[in-house]
C-alpha cells in the first residue's frame, strides 16, 4: 500500500530525508545529499542474483567449449521437430473420420460452432436490412440511455455505420462477418472473464497463464490455422476458434489488472463488515474493475474484427472474402469498400460499449420516466426491432436495395495512385518515404541485425539472463533462458534474430509515439476524443488493406514490416496508457496540485509511478501486437520467421510452420519477461 501512496505524499520535489516535523528545505538537502552521494558509484546485483548470474555463465562456456565455440548455434543441440510434426499431421488426416476424439468431441465442437454461427446469421436474415438497422441503433441507444443525450449520439453513429455498409454494397458480407463476431466475442469474452477472475484473485494461477496467454496472442494465426484446417477443414468452426483464440486474451489480461488493482483498504472495510469473500468479488471487486473489463471487452472486439481477413483464409466469407479477393487482383479500392464496414462496425461495437460503461458509472444521472429504464427500456428495444423488422418486409426486401448503393473503387484508385507517387519521392528537401525508409535500415535495422548475429550464442543468452535477472528473479530469468535456448535447439536461430532485430526497432517506435500520444489524450480531453476513431480506424482495418500502400509508400522490405506492425500495435498502447493515466486516484492527484506540483512534476511524480501497472501492460500488448503481425511482414519481404509461417500454410508443412510460430511464441516470452518486473514473493510472518 505505501509503495502505490508514496508519491502523492512526497510531490514537486518535496523532501523525506528529515525527521517528522522538519521544514522542507533541510529536508530537501538531506535528499540530494543522498542521492548525489550514491550518483557516483554503480547499482550493485544482489549477491542472489549475482550467484545466478556466474551459475548460468558457467554453464554455457561449458556448453560453448564442448560443441563449438562460434557465434552460431552449434549443430550438436539441435533437435529435429520436422519429422513427428509431419508425422503428426500424417495421423491426423488419417484417424479424423475414425478415431473417438474426433467422433465424440472435436465433432460436436465443430457442431456447435457451425450451428451456433448459422443460428445467428439466418436470425440476421430473417430480419431483414431495416430490422437489423433499427435493432443496431436501438441497441446503441439503449446502452447510452434513452432519455439522454449521450444515447442519441450513440445512435446516431449506429445508424452511421449500418447505412455505409448498405451504401458501400456490402450489406450481405457485413451481416455474415457480424454473426461470426457475435458469436467470437460472445465466446472470447466468456473464456476471458473467467480467466481473468482466477488470475486476479489467485497469484499462482496470474504466473501460471501468463505463458499461456502470451502464446494464443503471440502465437500467429497462420501458425494455428493450420492445425484447425487439419482437425475440422475449411469452414467456420476453424476460422471462429482462431478468432477466440486471438482475441480472448486481452479480456482476460484487463479483467486480472483490475480485480488486482482493487484497493486494499476498500477490501479491507468490506471484510470487516462480515462480507464473504464471494461478496466482497461481487460487490466490491468487480464493480471496481468495471472500466479495465469495458476496455478488455473493447480490446477483443478490436482483435477478432482484425481477424476477419484471415478467417476468411479457411472459409469463414463475409467481408474478410470480400478484401482477400479485392487484394488478389491489388485492387485497393474494392479491398477499402470491404474494409471500412468492418472499422464502422468496430466504432458502432465500441461506442456502444463505452456509453453503457459511462452511463453506469455516473449514478447521479437518472434516464427518465420508469418506462425508459431496465426491463421497461429492453422491451421497447426489443419491440421496435421487431416492428421495423415486419415493416421492412412489407415495405421493402430482405436485402438491401441495389439502387441504394455507390461503388467508389475508382476514385479511390486514382485517389491511392496520385497521392502515393508524391509521398515516395516527390516531397522537396525531405525526400520522400523511400528516403526515410533506406535511411533507417542503413542507420537503425542492419546495425541492429549485424549486431546481434555478431554476439555468440551463448552471450546472447547471457545476456537475455543479465536482462531477466535485472527485473525479475531468478525464475523469471530461468525462463526466458531456457525460452531463447529454444529457438537455438529448433534450428532457426538465425532467423529469430532477424526477427529480433524488426521486432525491437518496431517495439521502440510503437512505445515512443504510443506513451507520448497516450498521455496527451488523457491531460487532453479533444485530443482524447478527436483520436478515438483514428485508433479504432488503425486497429480494426486488416492489414490487407493498407498493405498495398505501405509497400508503395516504402518499398518492399523489411521497413515495410516494421511501418505495418506499429500501425497495427500503437492503439492499444495509447489507450491502455491513456486508461491508465486516467485512473489515477484524483486524491494523489489534488494533493500534489495543492503541494505545488506543476504539470511536468505532477506527471512525472505522480501520474506515471501510480498508472506503472498499465504501463507495464502497455508495453506486454505492443510485444504481443507487434509479433502478430511478424507474419504480414514476411508477406511483405520481412522474411524471418514470418515467411517461414506463411510457407509452412501454404504448403501443408506442419513442421517448418509450426517450428516458425513456435519460435516466434518463445521471442515473446523472452522480451516479456525482461521487459515485466516480477518480485520474490515473501512469506507472512
Amino acid at each position: 500500500m505505501s509503495a502505490t501512496t508514496s508519491p502523492a505524499t512526497t510531490p514537486a520535489g518535496t523532501g523525506t530525508g528529515g525527521p517528522p516535523g522538519d521544514p522542507g528545505q533541510p529536508e530537501k538537502a538531506t535528499t540530494a545529499g543522498r542521492t548525489g552521494a550514491a550518483a557516483g558509484r554503480l547499482p550493485r546485483l544482489p549477491a542472489g542474483k549475482a550467484v545466478m548470474l556466474a551459475a548460468v555463465l558457467l554453464v554455457l562456456l561449458s556448453l560453448a567449449a564442448a560443441t563449438e565455440f562460434t557465434g552460431t548455434w552449434p549443430a550438436a543441440l539441435r533437435a529435429e521437430l520436422s519429422e513427428p510434426l509431419n508425422g503428426l499431421s500424417d495421423w491426423i488426416i488419417d484417424n479424423r473420420d475414425t478415431h473417438p476424439l474426433f467422433l465424440y468431441f472435436l465433432l460436436h465442437l465443430s457442431n456447435t460452432a457451425t450451428a451456433s454461427v448459422d443460428a445467428v446469421y439466418q436470425l440476421l436474415l430473417s430480419l431483414g436490412w431495416l430490422g437489423v438497422t433499427a435493432g443496431g441503433v436501438l441497441l446503441a441507444w439503449r446502452a447510452g440511455g434513452l432519455a439522454h443525450r449521450n444515447g442519441l449520439r450513440t445512435a446516431a453513429t449506429a445508424l452511421g455505420a449500418f447505412a455505409a455498409c448498405g451504401l458501400l454494397g456490402m450489406w450481405e458480407p457485413a451481416v455474415l462477418t457480424l454473426a461470426l463476431m457475435v458469436v467470437a466475442v460472445a465466446v472470447a469474452a466468456v473464456i476471458g472473464v473467467l480467466l481473468g477472475l482466477a488470475a486476479g484473485l489467485s497469484d499462482r494461477v496470474h504466473r501460471l497463464l501468463r505463458p499461456v496467454l502470451d502464446t494464443m496472442q503471440v502465437l500467429p494465426a497462420f501458425a494455428y490455422l493450420l492445425p484447425f484446417v487439419l482437425v475440422f477443414g475449411i469452414g467456420t468452426p476453424a476460422a471462429l476458434f482462431s478468432t477466440v483464440i486471438y482475441a480472448a486474451p486481452p479480456m482476460a489480461r484487463l479483467t486480472a489488472l483490475g480485480l488486482r488493482g482493487t484497493d486494499t483498504a476498500v477490501l479491507e472495510a468490506s471484510a470487516s463488515l462480515g462480507a464473504s469473500p464471494l461478496q466482497r468479488l461481487l460487490t466490491v471487486r468487480i464493480p471496481l474493475a468495471r472500466k479495465d473489463m469495458l476496455l478488455g471487452l473493447n480490446q477483443t472486439i478490436m482483435m477478432a474484427l482484425s481477424m476477419v481477413v484471415i478467417a476468411a483464409l479457411v472459409g469463414a466469407g463475409g467481408l474478410g472474402e470480400e478484401i482477400y479477393q479485392a487484394l488478389s487482383t491489388v485492387d485497393v479500392g474494392a479491398a477499402l469498400a470491404a474494409g471500412i464496414p468492418i472499422v464502422l462496425i468496430a466504432i458502432w461495437l465500441d461506442r456502444t460499449t463505452a456509453a453503457a460503461g459511462a452511463r453506469l458509472d455516473d449514478t447521479g444521472r437518472t434516464d427518465g420516466p420508469r418506462l425508459l429504464r431496465g426491463p421497461a427500456a429492453w422491451a421497447a428495444v426489443l419491440a421496435g426491432t421487431a416492428a421495423l423488422a415486419v415493416a421492412g418486409r412489407f415495405l421493402s426486401t430482405a436485402e438491401w436495395p441495389a439502387a441504394w448503393t455507390y461503388d467508389i473503387s475508382p476514385a479511390v484508385n486514382d485517389f491511392k495512385n496520385s497521392v502515393i507517387a508524391q509521398l515516395r519521392d516527390g516531397l522537396p528537401v525531405v525526400g520522400g518515404t523511400e528516403v526515410w525508409a533506406g535511411a533507417f535500415t542503413d542507420w537503425v535495422l542492419n546495425p541492429l541485425h549485424d549486431g546481434l548475429v555478431a554476439l555468440p550464442w551463448w552471450l546472447v543468452l547471457l545476456l537475455v539472463a543479465a536482462l531477466a535477472l535485472a527485473v525479475g528473479t531468478w525464475r523469471t530469468a530461468l525462463t526466458a533462458v531456457l525460452a531463447m535456448a529454444a529457438i537455438g535447439v529448433m534450428g532457426v536461430w538465425p532467423e529469430s534474430l532477424n526477427t529480433l532485430s524488426q521486432v525491437l526497432a518496431a517495439l521502440v517506435v510503437t512505445l515512443l509515439l504510443g506513451f507520448a500520444t497516450g498521455v496527451l489524450a488523457a491531460r487532453v480531453p479533444w485530443v482524447d476524443r478527436a483520436l478515438r476513431p483514428v485508433l479504432d480506424a488503425m486497429q480494426t482495418m486488416p492489414q490487407f488493406v493498407y498493405l498495398i500502400p505501405v509497400v508503395a509508400l516504402f518499398a518492399v522490405g523489411r521497413v515495410a514490416a516494421i511501418v505495418a506492425a506499429v500501425v497495427y500495435a500503437l492503439p492499444a498502447v495509447v489507450r491502455i496508457t491513456a486508461q491508465g493515466l486516467r485512473q489515477v486516484d484524483p486524491a494523489a492527484v489534488e494533493a500534489a496540485r495543492s503541494l505545488g506540483a506543476n504539470g511536468a512534476q505532477l506527471l512525472r511524480q505522480v501520474q506515471l509511478p501510480l498508472a506503472r501497472p498499465a504501463l507495464l501492460l502497455a508495453v506486454n500488448q505492443g510485444i504481443v501486437l507487434v509479433l502478430a503481425v511478424v507474419i504480414v511482414g514476411g508477406l511483405v519481404g520481412g522474411g524471418a520467421l514470418g515467411y517461414d509461417v506463411v510457407y509452412g500454410l501454404s504448403r501443408g508443412d506442419l513442421g517448418v510452420g509450426l517450428v516458425a510460430g513456435a519460435a516466434i511464441v518463445c521471442l515473446g516470452l523472452v522480451l516479456d519477461r525482461v521487459t515485466q518486473p516480477t518480485t520474490a514473493r515473501r512469506k507472512d510472518t
